[in-house]
C-alpha cells in the first residue's frame, strides 16, 4: 500500500498493520503488530485472537488492581474457551517500579510451555512484559485497562536500571485489545493522563522538526499528519472525554495506539517523545530518589508541554547573540557539568556521565557546528517555534479536560522545575529545545524566567 500526506487521513488504524507501507518520504514503514481490537466488549475476542495466532498456553500478567479490573474477566473468557493459562499477579500494594527486581519476578514465571504473555494493564506492566517478551522470544498481547499512555504499540520499554530511567529497544505486542467497556470506567485521572500524553505531541513534533533542521535528522510529514490528526480527534472532543462517551474514549485509545505505530514506522520515539518527556522522566527520577509518591506519566507530560511551549515563546521573542553563544561553547567546563550531574542525578549520575562520554554529547566542535547551523537557519527555526500553540493555549486545553496545569499541583517544586529545564536533556540523547537553548547559552536564563512566571501565576 502507498501512503501519502493526502490519503493518510482516510486510513483506519487497521490499515497500518500487515505488509510494509510505501511512504512518500521514500521509506518503507512497518509495524510488528498483527491485530488491534478497540471496541466494546473486546476482551471476549481474546481467545479467538490467541487461537488465530496458534498459541497454546498463556502467562496472564497483572497487578492487584488490574486483576480486579480486567484480569478476572480475562480468566473467565479463557476458561470458557478451555484455553490453557497461568496467572501471575504482582503483589505490590503501592507503585510497581519497573526495575531489575520486577523484571526478575516476571522472568521467573515464564515456564517452558508458555508461548504467549497476556499483559493486563498499561504503562509499567506493558514495559515489563515487552522487555521480558523480547528477552525470552515469546510474543505478548496487551489488554489495556486505561487509555493512560502512548506506549501500547511502541517497540520501546522504559525501565529503571542502575537507578536511571532507560529506554530499551525490544518488540511491540503482537496484539492489542482495548475494551471500551473497561477503558471508559478507568479512573478519570488516568484518562486525563492519557489525554496529557496526547497533548505532549505538540512539543515532541516541534523537537523533531528542530532535529531535522539542525542535525539533518530523518523526518516524515506523513507520520506527523498521522499523529496530528489523532491529536485533533481528542482535543476537539474534550467534553466527550470528560463524560466518558464511548466514541471519545475510543478516539483517545486509538490516538495513543497510533502514536505507538508512528514510532514503529520511524524506528524511534521521535513522533511521540521530546523535551516534555525528558522533563517528565527527570521529575520521575527525582520523586524516586526522594521517596515521593509517583505522578502519572501523562500528567507530568502535560505540565512539561506547558513549560516547553513557554520556552518556545521566549525563543521567538529573543534576539540571539551568536558571538556570545560561540564564546560560551568554547569555554565549556566539563568538570562543572559533571559536578552538576553528580549533585542532581545522585545514584544514576555515573551511568549518565558514562553515556555522555561514549556519545561525545559535550563535544565542543559538534556544539560549534550546531550553532553555525542554527545561525544559518534561524528564520526557519523561529517559524517552527511560532507555530507551536502558546503556553496559555496548552493550559486552556488541559484545564478544560480537568488536568493539572501547574507543577505544584502534583508536587513538583520550583527547584525541580528549574533543575529539570537545566538538566533533563541529560536523560536522553535526542536533540530538543532544551539542547537548542543549551547550545545558545540561553537555558539557565530561560529556566529562571519560566520559574518567575510560575510564581506570578501562583500568586
Amino acid at each position: 500500500m502507498n501512503v501519502t500526506i493526502n490519503n493518510v487521513a482516510m486510513l483506519d488504524i487497521k490499515d497500518f498493520l500487515g505488509d510494509e507501507i510505501k511512504c512518500e518520504c521514500k521509506k518503507l514503514h512497518h509495524v510488528g503488530i498483527d491485530r488491534i481490537i478497540i471496541e466494546k466488549d473486546a476482551i471476549s475476542k481474546l481467545p479467538e485472537m490467541l487461537r488465530d495466532f496458534q498459541f497454546k498456553k498463556a502467562l496472564v500478567v497483572a497487578d492487584l488492581h488490574t486483576y480486579e479490573v480486567a484480569g478476572k474477566v480475562v480468566e473467565s473468557v479463557l476458561g470458557e474457551e478451555k484455553f490453557s493459562y497461568k496467572t501471575f499477579i504482582f503483589q505490590e500494594l503501592e507503585e510497581l517500579v519497573p526495575d531489575e527486581a520486577a523484571v526478575g519476578k516476571l522472568l521467573i514465571q515464564v515456564e517452558k510451555d508458555i508461548d504467549v504473555i497476556v499483559t493486563i494493564g498499561t504503562g509499567t506492566l506493558n514495559d515489563l512484559a515487552k522487555f521480558v517478551s523480547h528477552k525470552v522470544g515469546i510474543p505478548t498481547i496487551i489488554v489495556a485497562t486505561a487509555p493512560s499512555m502512548d506506549g501500547f504499540a511502541s517497540t520501546g520499554a522504559a525501565l529503571i536500571v542502575d537507578n536511571l530511567k532507560t529506554s530499551f529497544e525490544c518488540v511491540c505486542p503482537k496484539g492489542i485489545i482495548g475494551d471500551i467497556t473497561i477503558l471508559k470506567q478507568a479512573p478519570m485521572n488516568m484518562i486525563i493522563a492519557g489525554f496529557g500524553d496526547i497533548v505532549g505531541k505538540y512539543s515532541a513534533l516541534t523537537d523533531w522538526k528542530l532535529g531535522k533542521v539542525i542535525n539533518d535528522e530523518y523526518y516524515c510529514d506523513v507520520v506527523v499528519k498521522m499523529v496530528t490528526d489523532s491529536m485533533a480527534k481528542c482535543i476537539n472532543n474534550i467534553e466527550g472525554i470528560k463524560t466518558r462517551e464511548e466514541i471519545a474514549i475510543k478516539n483517545l485509545m486509538e490516538a495513543l495506539v497510533v502514536t505507538g505505530i508512528a514510532m514503529s514506522f520511524v524506528g524511534n520515539s521521535r513522533p511521540a517523545s521530546g523535551s516534555e518527556h525528558h522533563l517528565a522522566h527527570y521529575w520521575e527520577m527525582m520523586f524516586l530518589f526522594e521517596h515521593k509518591k509517583a505522578v502519572l506519566h501523562g500528567t507530568k507530560v502535560g505540565i512539561g508541554t506547558i513549560i516547553t511551549a513557554k520556552l518556545s515563546e521566549l525563543v521567538a521573542q529573543s534576539n540571539i547573540n551568536f558571538a556570545e553563544a560561540i564564546a560560551k561553547a568554547n569555554s565549556f567546563d566539563q568538570s562543572q557539568w559533571q559536578e552538576n550531574v553528580m549533585r542532581l542525578y545522585q545514584k544514576a549520575a555515573a551511568e549518565i556521565i558514562h553515556i555522555n562520554e561514549k556519545e561525545e554529547r559535550n563535544s565542543i566542535s559538534k556544539r560549534l557546528a550546531r550553532i553555525n547551523r542554527i545561525q544559518e537557519n534561524i528564520d526557519e527555526i523561529i517559524d517552527v517555534f511560532k507555530s507551536v500553540p502558546s503556553a496559555k493555549e496548552i493550559k486552556s486545553i488541559l484545564k478544560h479536560a480537568g488536568g493539572p496545569i501547574h507543577p505544584r499541583e502534583v508536587g513538583i517544586d520550583e527547584h525541580h522545575v528549574v533543575n529539570g529545564i537545566l538538566m533533563a536533556k541529560e536523560v536522553r540523547t535526542r536533540y530538543t529545545i532544551l539542547n537548542f537553548l543549551s547550545d545558545l547559552d540561553l537555558l539557565e536564563k530561560f529556566a529562571y524566567e519560566v520559574s518567575e512566571d510560575l510564581k506570578k501565576e501562583e500568586a
